[in-house]
């Protein structure tokens, strides 16, 4: 439980302090103040903070009751980034949409919603989870269903992510391996359609197989985060002495932030803030192995892939090893929905570690 607390509290206070470097020089730039991104992201680390504490301390029974209510609002506001006025379309993605000055990604909601829910359904059918009609296809259908939201928005990313969290606590919760097998063999085959069907996606995808060769226009995002962790050295330039951030690498302070971390932080920051995300995972399972009943035990399990595949997602787009897909990484990007909806999962993982045998 401590270290679980330790883990989040620090990743959350360095996030703030690497959004505030990778974002001020070029929103002062911009004209919009050096600390708007900042002063944002703080806002919502603070509601987060809120959604933190009330997830650690409510009962969990509360939480399996609101399985079904949450999934059906969530799964709703999958359909607000449509609305014309409402939605806004980023890399040819429909998957925000703008509340005052604010914008919301409701996938990131939907993500924790599909944990809790489909952690109530694994437990209220254990005895039948071999039974095809009432284990084995409402557990897919959810997978085809969530993931096919995000789809839907363009949002591969979010799918991919939608889909190993379905996939994992299936699994864990005792359903077959093979049609979990062949479900994922699907939705890769799936995922490649949907890259294909995009000339957009599939350029960029390209790219990702020659970054070097695209570097100045497809892989100009990748290559720039290449040089800013090779600038990083051992040890890092310093906090706020990185140059990456300086207007030359896109998207600095949200899906390529550590690119800016091993700029500022060198190896040595990079390795620790890959190893805390180890940690996090490797002791969210503890918590799910040692939970007090079977759906702390799925919920804690949910959760920790959730945020490793995320964050092995976006660390893969960074350093080149997976193509860019948009994703954040958990409590250091700055956005205020994938801030605030990961900190409410860790205070489900606290909630259970807390309660753990």
């Amino acid at each position: 439980y401590y270290v679980l607390a330790v883990i989040v509290a620090l990743f959350v206070m360095l996030g703030l302090v690497m959004v505030l470097s990778a974002s001020a020089s070029t929103e002062a730039a911009e004209g919009n103040g050096a600390y708007n991104v900042f002063n944002r992201q703080v806002m919502w680390a603070v509601v987060g903070l809120i959604g933190l504490w009330l997830a650690q301390r409510v009962n969990l029974a509360v939480i399996r009751k609101l399985a079904i209510p949450l999934l059906m609002l969530c799964a709703a506001a999958m359909a607000l980034p449509v609305v014309p006025g409402l939605g806004t379309t980023v890399n040819d993605a429909r998957a925000w949409v703008n509340v005052g000055p604010f914008s919301v990604q409701p996938s990131e909601f939907l993500k924790l919603a599909v944990i809790i829910f489909a952690a109530d359904f694994l437990m209220r059918r254990e005895e039948v989870l071999f039974d095809v009609r009432r284990g084995l296809r409402p557990v897919i259908g959810l997978a085809v269903a969530a993931s096919g939201a995000c789809l839907a928005q363009g949002d591969l990313g979010s799918a991919i992510v939608m889909c190993a969290i379905v996939l994992t606590v299936a699994f864990i919760g005792g359903v077959p391996l093979s049609p979990m097998i062949l479900t994922a063999i699907a939705a890769a085959g799936v995922a490649l359609g949907f890259v294909f069907s995009s000339e957009y996606r599939y350029d960029r995808f390209t790219a990702f197989l020659d970054i070097t060769g695209h570097r100045d226009e497809l892989s100009y995002q990748t290559y720039q985060g290449f040089l800013s962790i090779a600038d990083g050295g051992l040890t890092g330039s310093g906090v706020g002495a990185g140059n990456g951030k300086l207007g030359y690498l896109p998207l600095a302070h949200s899906d390529f932030i550590f690119a800016v971390i091993a700029d500022e932080l060198g190896f040595v920051g990079s390795v620790a803030v890959v190893g805390g995300f180890m940690l996090l995972v490797w002791f969210g399972i503890q918590a799910a192995l040692a939970a007090p009943d079977r759906f702390g035990m799925l919920l804690a399990g949910g959760i920790a892939t959730w945020l490793g595949v995320q964050a092995v997602i976006n660390l893969g787009g960074v350093t080149g090893l997976m193509p860019v897909t948009g994703l954040t990484l958990p409590f250091f990007s700055a956005g205020g929905s994938s801030l605030f909806v990961s900190m409410t999962a860790a205070g489900l993982l606290l909630n259970v570690a807390r309660r753990a045998r």
